[in-house]
């Protein structure tokens, strides 16, 4: 079920990337000097498409960074939690296998 709905999701987005990438397969000039617009020295001729994917890449790439920094204080409040819980249940064992003191009345 989970691989058919994967698939179901997935199948639209590689036939829009895949149209996107024919539409596209122009070279472009990616310049990285803003002075020089006749001869930049930091220049590279590549696909409209590379630039679009890089683009994209680069967006998911820092999202998940950024989202991953922000929830850095659930982790760790997860881990303070964690540990609290194992001393509470090692405590909870030693208790229980403790024998019980002898009580005469």
């Amino acid at each position: 079920m989970k691989r058919a709905l994967k698939f179901l999701l997935l199948l639209p987005i590689v036939v829009i990337a895949v149209a996107l990438s024919i539409a596209n397969r122009h070279d472009v000039l990616f310049s990285l000097d803003p002075f020089a617009e006749a001869e930049p020295a930091l220049s590279v001729t590549v696909p409209l498409y590379w630039l679009l994917f890089g683009a994209v890449a680069l967006g998911v790439v820092f999202g998940g960074v950024a989202a991953w920094i922000r929830q850095g204080r659930w982790r760790k409040a997860y881990r303070r939690d964690h540990a609290e819980m194992e001393r509470l249940r090692k405590a909870a064992e030693e208790r229980t296998a403790a024998p019980a003191p002898d009580r005469a009345p």
